[in-house]
């Protein structure tokens, strides 16, 4: 652990306005050293709803094992933000879906993980569906091994606007 510097990592990511299921990854990271005395360092993944919908999110990592784990739903309200994993990250790579309740459509990816429809928690599967779940594509954020990590999920840009 480094005394004095603290890593805090942010990416975007936003919804492709087709509301289709695949991901625009705009990522903007930052990296900011700690002034004046030490602080205790606080690990966290988190994740903000930069949208004007209602989200559902699930997550998904390899836990000390090695093995796939994941879980999910967490709801989170338009234009907040929400700590899903306190005391560490589990894996350099976490997964992440997410589903905007409101709008249709949503954020995934290519690795494939369990899910449920309802609130799940599950570790050492790797047959989802020969085991109750379903086999759902999450996008792949790698943290770098920052102990500080938040995502920030956005409406995509409409015609006309700048992005930053």
């Amino acid at each position: 652990m480094r005394i004095g510097t603290r890593h805090h990592t942010q990416e975007r990511l936003r919804r492709r306005p087709t509301r289709s299921l695949s991901v625009l990854l705009a990522a903007a990271c930052s990296l900011a050293a700690a002034a004046g005395a030490p602080a205790p360092a606080h690990a966290e993944f988190k994740l903000c709803n930069d949208t004007a919908s209602r989200i559902g999110v699930a997550i998904g990592y390899r836990d000390k094992d090695g093995a796939p784990a994941s879980e999910g739903w967490w709801t989170i309200a338009s234009q907040t933000c929400e700590v899903l994993l306190r005391g560490g990250i589990p894996s350099r790579l976490i997964y992440v879906r997410a589903i905007d309740y409101d709008q249709g459509g949503g954020w995934s990816g290519t690795t494939q993980m369990c899910t449920r429809q309802d609130i799940f928690a599950v570790s050492g599967v790797r047959d989802c569906k020969a085991n109750g779940y379903q086999s759902e594509g999450f996008m792949e954020v790698d943290t770098g091994g920052s102990k500080q990590w938040t995502i920030r999920l956005s409406d995509p840009e409409k015609q006309g606007e700048t992005g930053q």
